[in-house]
């Protein structure tokens, strides 16, 4: 019998395993893969993004109006508290942009290891290879996990299995199914910060630049104001980077009611219809013989120059000067703001987080325990939450994972 099983092995669960074990509790974490915390080894590429330094509000904000969940997990366990903690086991971190925190050695493994270390310590049962086929509610105080191999009994259960997104490294959706089989609303899934596939073949040439702070909005009624800036890159088939992962949780759902996204970019540091005007007038007069494509090269990368210029119908290595009026204004307009189609992505194998989940009006905002089934905490990416890049996710899933493994509900 065991005063808390945590099933799931992310940040979310060992920080559960961890805080429940602090307070005397007897701990036992399941994890289905051989290995414990793949999916946060994998975390930033490997970097391990941990947390960042925005101000409680601000970070709550930036998850949209579901946000406000989060207060009462972050207001107990924020990112000065995980920096403390982390510091206190042995990782020492750095924010080297001022904003974004890592781990010194920027290698996940260095903040898998002291958690690892740290739940040794506190004599935290690990069993991996165990996949948990069902959980079932033995009287009001006890549940039994049953996984292929063993059955475990339980008086709390913490569910802590993430989402959907890549499932090479053991996500299968199991929390839903957990949440489903006690009455819990489990949200609608989309697959958010992925890559992302555009209708445009021209996109394919333009792969060898990278586009520095890019801004793409909506093109649809309402949602223009919907619009993300920061680094794009081009692929064979779409467009993909920091910005284009923050912007996919918010196409993704659109996917599915409109076939195709219209989106727009722009790609000149945020110059307008007028001061793309003023610029190539300016250019025109410093050198009236000097080609469009050399112009616009001051400004974009020689590839997207010259796709922009076949966009606008116009003959790249043409004077500026002699552009007609038709073509100089479409030209303009494109530079303000090019069009893209987004037309799909690749799923949830190449997907880092998954939008939606159980649904938050379920699940007590003060404990993270159900409010449907006494002794059932969900904590991390498994609940309806999601944020963009730069350490949001990770602390979500510390806060929450500590705040589940308080066990305030019981």
């Amino acid at each position: 019998m065991y005063d808390v099983v945590v099933i799931g092995s992310g940040a979310a669960g060992i920080m559960s395993a961890i805080t429940a074990a602090k307070a005397q509790k007897r701990v036992l974490l399941l994890e289905k893969m051989p290995k414990i915390g793949l999916k946060l080894k994998a975390t930033g590429g490997g970097k391990c993004n941990i947390t960042n330094m925005l101000e409680l509000d601000d970070f709550i904000n930036s998850f949209g109006r579901q946000g406000r969940f989060m207060r009462d997990a972050l207001s107990r366990f924020y990112h000065d508290d995980l920096l403390k903690f982390l510091s206190n086991i042995g990782l020492q971190t750095h924010a080297p942009d001022g904003f974004r925190v890592f781990p010194i050695s920027h290698n996940s493994k260095s903040v898998l290891n002291v958690l690892i270390a740290q739940m040794e310590k506190l004599h935290v049962e690990i069993a991996c290879n165990q996949n948990v086929q069902k959980i079932e509610a033995q009287n009001s105080q006890n549940y039994s996990i049953y996984t292929e191999t063993d059955i475990y009994e339980s008086k709390n259960i913490i569910i802590a299995t993430g989402g959907l997104g890549y499932s090479t490294l053991g996500a299968s959706g199991d929390g839903y199914r957990f949440a489903k089989s006690f009455g819990h609303s489990v949200n609608e899934l989309y697959a958010a910060m992925l890559p992302l596939h555009v209708e445009e073949s021209w996109v394919k040439n333009c792969r060898a630049d990278t586009i520095a702070k890019a801004t793409l909005k909506i093109n649809l009624p309402k949602m223009q104001k919907i619009r993300k800036s920061g680094d794009l890159i081009f692929t064979k088939n779409g467009i993909r980077g920091p910005v284009v992962l923050d912007f996919a949780r918010e196409v993704t759902p659109l996917l599915k009611k409109y076939k195709k996204v219209p989106m727009l970019v722009n790609f000149t540091k945020g110059m307008n219809e007028e001061n793309s005007l003023n610029f190539l007038k300016e250019e025109a007069k410093n050198d009236p013989q000097n080609s469009i494509v050399e112009i616009l090269k001051k400004i974009l990368p020689e590839s997207l120059s010259i796709e922009i210029c076949n966009l606008a119908d116009i003959d790249f290595n043409m004077p500026c000067a002699k552009i007609n009026g038709v073509k100089k204004e479409k030209l303009i307009k494109l530079l303000a703001w090019t069009p893209l189609n987004v037309i799909g992505h690749d799923g949830f194998d190449k997907a880092m987080i998954t939008r939606g989940g159980v649904s938050l009006r379920e699940i007590d905002p003060r404990t993270m325990q159900s409010k449907i089934a006494k002794g059932i905490y969900f904590c991390g990416e498994v609940v309806d939450l999601d944020g963009p890049c730069g350490g949001y996710n990770l602390q979500w899933s510390f806060s929450s994972g500590y705040l589940a493994g308080c066990l305030l509900g019981t």
